[in-house]
């Protein structure tokens, strides 16, 4: 079956605490709302103590058009993805031997922050030497379950040919939607919450030959897609003149507390398995209300989120890119066969994707 054999990550440049984020929004949204220092409490119940973007505060201080911010969105996200490939291929904590760009079979390119035609993985092959029958496959517009359902297709990719090595590469810098003029107090969470971030995952077919430093991978086994009926106005963007407005409703944890337990009850049936026989939760990190809402509705101790907060507390929420860079802990943490893994993610639909992996010697 299909592996996860290397991540690599490329955090944006400039680091901003927590702190010096709500200092900056005090100062843009106190003369709009009255109990301003009230909800400013929201930054310090995230938990977030800082985040990465690919431009400093001062730039976000004035106004910038759709255009501005597209072309920021288009330069930074090559750099970016080309930092991140050549950390996952050349990564030494999980590959003995380099992976060459050459053999790389397909690239699935995972973003919904910004629009690029031809899509960035094409100008990345521009810039390394990707062979010219790479296939490319850009997915946009799935938001935060965006990284997740990229190691879904790419596994399902890697049975259909078991030779291969595949990239999944998430970009999303989200800093670059942020509207100085929306009032709305899901932009003010938005502002609390989302962050830069670029990562990239080397997904192998059963026959493909690479060089782990790894005692155990983690190995596909199965993955599903669920999306509810009716709730797109739950997550995601609405797409104006002057670009891309957060909607981001408060019901989300209520919502994942009601709707997610059976989804993954009847998931882990299949396999005869009960939530307590997942030992690690791969979780995407939205929000420290989200993750509490996942240990509340599968009853789950909050260790076994630990790590998915640690990642939120260091960088945020990347929307897709989040959930690798919990997965490259993950790696790097496990190191006995046979223990199994959930790896989920929430996005824009309202929808989320559940992968059951299983680590096993290499």
């Amino acid at each position: 079956m299909p592996k996860i054999v290397s991540v690599g990550i490329a955090p944006p440049p400039h680091v901003v605490s927590q702190d010096t984020v709500v200092r900056f929004a005090k100062e843009l949204f106190g003369d709009t709302f009255k109990d301003i220092n009230r909800l400013l409490r929201i930054f310090e119940n995230g938990q977030i103590e800082k985040r990465h973007f690919v431009k400093d505060l001062a730039w976000f201080e004035c106004d910038h058009t759709f255009e501005e911010r597209n072309n920021a969105y288009i330069e930074n996200s090559i750099s970016l993805g080309v930092s991140a490939i050549q950390e996952c291929l050349q990564n030494k904590t999980f590959l003995k031997t380099a992976v060459a760009p050459e053999e790389i079979e397909a690239i699935f390119f995972i973003s919904s922050t910004g629009i690029a035609t031809p899509t960035i993985d094409a100008k990345i092959m521009n810039v390394l030497p990707f062979h010219p029958h790479t296939k490319r496959i850009p997915i946009w517009g799935l938001g935060c379950a965006g990284g997740a359902v990229g190691l879904s297709r790419a596994f399902e990719y890697c049975k259909a040919f078991p030779k291969a090595k595949v990239l999944v590469l998430a970009i999303e810098l989200c800093s670059l939607t942020f509207q100085r003029n929306d009032i709305s107090k899901s932009n003010l969470i938005g502002t609390s919450l989302f962050a830069d971030g670029v990562a990239c995952v080397l997904i192998t077919g059963n026959n493909a030959a690479y060089d782990s430093s790894l005692p155990v991978l983690p190995v596909y086994r199965d993955s599903q897609s669920i999306l509810m009926k009716d709730a797109e106005d739950v997550m995601g963007w609405d797409i104006r003149n002057n670009g891309l407005y957060v909607i981001f409703s408060k019901d989300i944890p209520t919502i994942i507390k009601n709707w997610l337990r059976p989804n993954v009850e009847g998931f882990l049936a299949k396999y005869n398995m009960i939530v307590q026989d997942i030992a690690h939760f791969v979780a995407h990190p939205g929000g420290k209300k989200v993750l509490q809402a996942y240990e509340e509705a599968l009853d789950m101790h909050e260790e076994k989120t630990q790590i998915s907060l640690d990642i939120l507390r260091q960088y945020g929420n990347m929307s897709s890119a989040t959930v690798l860079y919990v997965l490259s802990k993950y790696m790097q943490m496990v190191q006995t066969p046979g223990e199994t893994g959930l790896i989920t993610a929430l996005g824009p639909g309202f929808s989320s994707e559940l992968i059951l992996v299983e680590w096993e010697e290499v």
